[in-house]
């Protein structure tokens, strides 16, 4: 496996977990949405921190609230920090491989093959000119 080949499958393996971040913190946000839903629709009185509406008393609700907002600001911030984490990552693998790739010794390779393929190009033939046979030229 050459280096230009490994560089490409870390970045792309960099990507996928970059995509699996992206769908954590979307997922915080549910759970997140969800808690401030769920404190909304259940609770009469409400006491506010900061804007989030929460239950004074302990009730299963709160409970139920308290675990979605916790959840979804863990997933959140998770998300937020391994994509970054996933996406420095990849921006190393990147900028390796365009070294990888210009290279002096990938640019000589590259001159090599040029002149390699106009050297073992075949010239064209051309079909040497049919004489007429003798036994068709005019008798004097």
């Amino acid at each position: 496996m050459s280096i230009q080949d490994y560089l490409h499958e870390k970045a792309e393996e960099s990507r996928h977990n970059e995509v699996i971040a992206f769908m954590m913190f979307i997922a915080g946000s549910v759970f997140f949405v969800g808690g401030i839903l769920a404190s909304l629709s259940f609770g009469t009185e409400l006491s506010w921190f900061l804007f989030i509406p929460y239950l004074a008393d302990f009730t299963e609700a709160m409970f139920l609230e308290l675990t979605f907002l916790l959840v979804g600001v863990f997933l959140i911030t998770v998300g937020i920090g391994v994509g970054l984490y996933y996406y420095r990552g990849r921006s190393w693998y990147m900028r390796e491989l365009g070294r990888a790739n210009n290279s002096p010794e990938n640019l000589m390779r590259s001159q090599h093959q040029q002149y390699q393929n106009l050297l073992t190009v075949p010239k064209a033939r051309t079909a040497p000119k049919k004489k007429k046979p003798l036994s068709l030229k005019k008798k004097a």
